[in-house]
This record gives C-alpha cells, sequence and structure tokens, in this order.
C-alpha cells in the first residue's frame, strides 16, 4: 500500500485548481443508464471511486470511453442488471445504480452495502421510496433483488430523515414512473441540484430540486445530453483549511464560493483571511492567532459532515477549546485518535469532540481509516515540527486526485512512497 511522507512547518502558498465533484459525478455516471442514447460527462475526476463506477456500468453493459476529464457512456442495452457485492463493499455509491436500473429494465440486484468506518448508512430508505413507487423488493443471499416488471409508477414519498443518495437515486427512479412523484425531505445539497440539472437536459420534468420538496412528472423515454459536473466542494473546503492550518496565502481556483460559505464563515470567525477576488475563486491568508469555534454539522446549506475532520485538524492550531458536534454520522471521530499520536488534545464524548489548542503538533507514524479522515491526518502533517508517515492513502485516492502533487506545487514538503 501507498504511503505519504510529509515534512511539516511549510505555509502554503499559491494557487490550487478544484476537479469535478466526485459526489456529484458518481450519480451522473449512473443516470447515464437511464437512456440508450450517448451521455457525454465533462470534468469527471480521475479518482479511485470513479473508476469503480465505471467498471460496474461496464459489468451492466454500458460501454465508458474517455480522454482526459471527459467521459461518454452508451448504454444501448443493459445485460446484467446487478450490482456485485465485490464492488459495492469498495465504494456504497455504487448502490446508485438501484433506481435507474428498476426504472430502466423493470429489474435490479444490488448488494447490501455492509458495514462502513463512518457508521451507518442504511438503504433501507431507497428501498422504502421504490417500494412506494410500486417495486416490489426482496432481500436475500445479502442481495437487494427489486422487480416492477409493469413499471414504476408516481407516488408521494416522504424520506423519515434527510438522505443525499436516497433522494438521489429516487429522483432517478421517478423521472421514468407513470405520473407525478413528489419527493418530502428531500436532501438540498448541490450534488443533488447538479444531478437534475442533467436530468432536465436528458429530457426529465423536474421542479424544486435544491428544494425540501422535490416534484416529478414521468416521461416514457429519456435522451442523451451533455453535461459538466460542478467543482468539488469538499475538495475546496479542504484546500482552504490547508491554507488557513499553515499560515499561508493560498487561493483556491475554479470553485463555487457559496457551496463552502458555511466553512468560510467558520474560518473568518476563527480569525482567518478570506476574501474571494472573483466569482470561482477563494483565497486565505493570515489573520494572526487562529481562534477556537464551536462546530456542528448539519444537512446543506449547513456546515458538512465531509469538512468536520478537517475542521477538528484546524481546531488543534487555534486558541481555546472548541466543542464540535457531529450529528450526520456515528463514529466519525477515528481520526482524533491518530492526531492524538501526532500531540493533539481531544476528547470525545459521544457526538461531540472538545479540542483544545493551540497544540505543537510532532511527526509521527498515522493510519487512515476513511477518505476524509485521511486528508485531516495530511493537514496536521503539513503543520507537524518533523515528518509524519501516513499509511494506507488508499482512502485519500478515492476521492482526491494528486492530491500530493497540488500541494507541493504550493510549497508542501510531500510525497508518496509505493
Amino acid at each position: 500500500m501507498d504511503k505519504f511522507v510529509i515534512a511539516g512547518g511549510t505555509a502554503l502558498n499559491g494557487s490550487i485548481p478544484i476537479n469535478g465533484s466526485k459526489n456529484s459525478a458518481l450519480p451522473a455516471l449512473a443516470a447515464a443508464l437511464l437512456t440508450e442514447e450517448p451521455v457525454t460527462l465533462h470534468r469527471i475526476p480521475r479518482v479511485r471511486d470513479i473508476r469503480t463506477m465505471q467498471r460496474l456500468l461496464v459489468d451492466i453493459g454500458a460501454s465508458v470511453t474517455g480522454e482526459g476529464d471527459t467521459v461518454r457512456l452508451e448504454t444501448p442495452r443493459i445485460s446484467s442488471p446487478e450490482a456485485p457485492y465485490e464492488l459495492v463493499k469498495t465504494m456504497r455509491a455504487s448502490s446508485l445504480v438501484l433506481g435507474p436500473l428498476v426504472a430502466r429494465c423493470g429489474r435490479a440486484r444490488v448488494s447490501l452495502p455492509g458495514g462502513c468506518a463512518i457508521g451507518a448508512r442504511p438503504i433501507n430508505l431507497h428501498i422504502l421510496g421504490l417500494e412506494q413507487l410500486g417495486a416490489t423488493i426482496h432481500q436475500a443471499h445479502g442481495y437487494i433483488e427489486a422487480q416492477a416488471p409493469g413499471g414504476l409508477r408516481g407516488a408521494n414519498v416522504q424520506f423519515d430523515r434527510i438522505t443525499v443518495t436516497g433522494t438521489e437515486d429516487l429522483l432517478m427512479a421517478a423521472v421514468l414512473a407513470k405520473g407525478e412523484t413528489v419527493l418530502r425531505n428531500a436532501a438540498r445539497e448541490p450534488e443533488v441540484v447538479d444531478l437534475a440539472d442533467l436530468l432536465v437536459k436528458m429530457g426529465a420534468r423536474i421542479e424544486g430540486a435544491g428544494t425540501s420538496t422535490i416534484r416529478i412528472q414521468g416521461v416514457e423515454r429519456l435522451a442523451g445530453a451533455e453535461h459538466t459536473i460542478i467543482a468539488d466542494r469538499i475538495e475546496a473546503g479542504t484546500f482552504l483549511v490547508a491554507g488557513a492550518i499553515t499560515g499561508g496565502d493560498l487561493s483556491v481556483t475554479g470553485c463555487i464560493p457559496e457551496h463552502v460559505s458555511a466553512l468560510v464563515s467558520k474560518l473568518q470567525q476563527a480569525g482567518v483571511r478570506v476574501t474571494q477576488p472573483d466569482d470561482t475563486t477563494l483565497r486565505v491568508s493570515p489573520g494572526g492567532q487562529l481562534r477556537s469555534v464551536d462546530m456542528t454539522t448539519e444537512e446543506y446549506p449547513g456546515f458538512a459532515t465531509d469538512l468536520q475532520a478537517q475542521y477538528v485538524a484546524l481546531m488543534t492550531q487555534a486558541e481555546g477549546i472548541a466543542i464540535v458536534v457531529e450529528t450526520i454520522f456515528e463514529n466519525r471521530f477515528m481520526h482524533a485518535q491518530e492526531l492524538a499520536r501526532m500531540g493533539a488534545n481531544i476528547r470525545i464524548d459521544g457526538k461531540q469532540a472538545m479540542v483544545a489548542g493551540p497544540r505543537r503538533l510532532t511527526g509521527a507514524g498515522v493510519i487512515a481509516s476513511d477518505l476524509r479522515a485521511s486528508a485531516s491526518l495530511v493537514l496536521g502533517a503539513l503543520v507537524a515540527h518533523g515528518e509524519t508517515v501516513i499509511d494506507r492513502v488508499y482512502h485519500i485516492d478515492r476521492g482526491y486526485e494528486k492530491i500530493e502533487a497540488k500541494l507541493a506545487a504550493v510549497g508542501a514538503r510531500i510525497r508518496r512512497v509505493e
């Protein structure tokens, strides 16, 4: 397994370009199953999760070709409407093919995802929604088997809790259902809006994406389309924190500032200077000693759970005690014990972490436990005294494209050891 070796203590200066959103690209790739015609997607990040989804689509029957950050998909016929455990276990977003497969060919067999390092991500919300749309669903041998031979029917679906992938899965299923579907308590994340924009280009009739109520008028068929994926707000947020934690002068380009406004607000409260030179650039620069600021994760437009670990790393360098509350996933403080190995003072009490600072971090050997936890370890290593070795960086490769090259280009002393 590859490792990162990082020598800390260098301020990051310069600019870092942001890739397309992994969490937007995954459902967009799945949406290509809804039509026989070609779907061309631009700004697809070249990360491990995307490669896994492309492998899955090829298994199902899609033709996937591409050059650079452009991918062209064509699925004239679905040969095998199945998502096997071998692929689903490495990327839980594989379950996003469930809705498109049932809508397109009336049946699907998708492996249950199993356990997750950061806590439960129940697929039952997908299942309940599809049953309301008329699918018959059985669970056997670790697989969900869905049947809707007569097609799906529009319905009112009330999510018991906000679910991003559940909203996306039901949205894709409903566009080919007969009649009107209303999704209530729907996720409002930018990635949901981006998926809806693609589906509308394909001929879907959708209103309300980006609000808690989405209305879909089913159509008989969808056409091909061309679409550019939005910028990755989690990557943008990670690099903003990287600039702030090292006391650097760093610009993040090609982003959508509105999508990281909750993080920007917390950075400014903590004493970081954040400016917006243009519509797609945010710049962080030193504003004096960092101050501790409490934070609670929430669904969009609140503070993203996928930036919580990075924020905890930042708070280790702030004056005072910050209380960080995680409301989305349980078990999402596993990075805390690794940061503690580097000298961080973090106490976990149920759903909250108390981070006392500023602490002098020192290089150590640490292990990445999940995608965003690994990003927080990189951030801690950037400011630590001495050398840090991060093991299992395949986690970070799932969601960040060449993060070591981007950081090295702005002054970080980081290298990958194969």
